[in-house]
């Protein structure tokens, strides 16, 4: 009995010990040893062990460089690990606390590119034909805003002319897919709906190449609904921007609409090959 009890109590004093010793490490760590930590942890792709290193380096030193820093990197390690609504939530919080930044402009950056990942399906992205159209238009929206504030706020940024390019492509995404409501409503012989998504188009989409496709989805839908003169109105505009449209040459009866703009060129542009046409190429 007696050696029991000294053991038992040899155990709570290594116990104590090692928890005083482990307390001791701890408070020795400094903002500058920590964000080492997690940058090592980062490298390895250990995301989730990064974050806790950088919440404990946060929790422990809340302001200065490191303490910012780490809120970038949440940020990152966020979009990385795919938990993209934690990462705009992160971004958000970043540049609501930090406007004058040196590195706000990642921030922005970041955000849009985790709005934007929200909307890539999988199989889209193995063959190279995501096309983002018929889904949410919410989150492209979000993306296109935080990529348009990043080039309008910051032109010199190192990420301005990828924020610009990207917000092109999203724009003519979200013409897409109102082309495609617009179709939906057009194969449905709801014309009148048609005309009023075609109109929203040419107005909020003028630079987009889903024009074309709008002002051929006007003409058709005034041919059907027996008004010839704005059928005719809409056909003269139609060939005026676009002389070699396939749909100058279509009928009421023949015309077929494709969710990506002409009968002509089903496609605006090359696609990027995806991941399995490179494989198998």
């Amino acid at each position: 009995m007696y050696r029991i009890v000294v053991m038992l109590i040899a155990g709570v004093l290594a116990s104590g010990c090692s928890s005083f010793k482990k307390e001791k490490e701890d408070e020795a760590e400094s903002a500058e040893q920590l964000y080492e930590i997690a940058k090592q942890q980062m490298s390895k792709k250990n995301w989730q062990t990064a974050l806790d290193t950088l919440r404990k380096l946060e929790a422990k030193y809340s302001y200065g460089v490191y303490a910012e820093q780490a809120q970038l990197d949440t940020i990152y390690i966020y979009y990385r690990s795919k938990q993209s609504d934690l990462a705009i939530v992160a971004a958000d919080r970043f540049i609501k606390l930090h406007p004058t930044h040196q590195a706000v402009d990642y921030a922005y950056y970041l955000k849009g590119l985790a709005s934007f990942s929200e909307n890539k399906s999988l199989f889209g992205t193995l063959t190279g034909r995501d096309d983002l159209s018929d889904r949410d238009a919410t989150t492209i929206r979000n993306a296109m805003v935080a990529f348009k504030e990043l080039y309008a706020l910051f032109p010199d940024s190192q990420y301005a002319l990828d924020a610009r390019i990207r917000a092109g492509n999203l724009l003519e995404t979200l013409a897409r897919n109102e082309i495609a409501v617009a179709n939906y409503y057009y194969t449905r012989k709801a014309y009148v709906a048609v005309v009023n998504r075609a109109k929203g188009i040419i107005e909020n989409y003028s630079t987009t190449l889903a024009v074309e496709q709008a002002l051929a989805l006007l003409m058709f839908s005034y041919e059907n609904m027996g008004l010839d003169d704005l059928a005719g109105d809409a056909r003269r505009v139609l060939a005026l921007n676009f002389p070699d449209s396939g749909y100058l040459n279509q009928t009421t009866e023949t015309v077929k609409f494709f969710n990506k703009y002409s009968p002509k060129s089903d496609q605006p542009k090359k696609q990027k090959k995806g991941w399995f046409s490179s494989l198998f190429n």
